[in-house]
């Protein structure tokens, strides 16, 4: 199943994160997102031709967050969001990570 099909669902705090070539293996269905070297985090930046727009796709992200009940980091500057995905529930990735970021790509103008 396409992975911006599917829904997080709520981690256990201390539960398992996924190891890193599980993360790696998840990382070919989200296409522009950088893995960490130590498998913890994903991230992506994006490029807008300014503040007002760069804000804009920030609030569809958290459009999105809300709406999956998992929340990324957001770093809007001029023209640039910088998204950070982790879950802090299990100390590093989840499943629930791969597919909000699969669910942003999808929005990506």
């Amino acid at each position: 199943m396409d992975l911006s099909q599917k829904k997080c669902i709520p981690c256990e705090v201390g539960g398992p994160a996924l190891t890193l070539e599980e993360a790696r293996a998840l990382m070919g269905q989200v296409p522009g997102w950088t893995l960490a070297t130590d498998g913890k985090q994903i991230t992506r930046t994006l490029l807008f031709k300014d503040f007002a727009q760069a804000l804009q796709f920030a609030n569809k992200v958290g459009d999105i967050a809300e709406a999956e009940g998992h929340h990324p980091d957001l770093h809007v500057s001029w023209g640039r969001v910088m998204v950070e995905l982790w879950t802090h529930a299990v100390g590093g990735l989840s499943e629930n990570d791969f597919i909000l970021a699969s669910k942003i790509n999808n929005i990506i103008p």
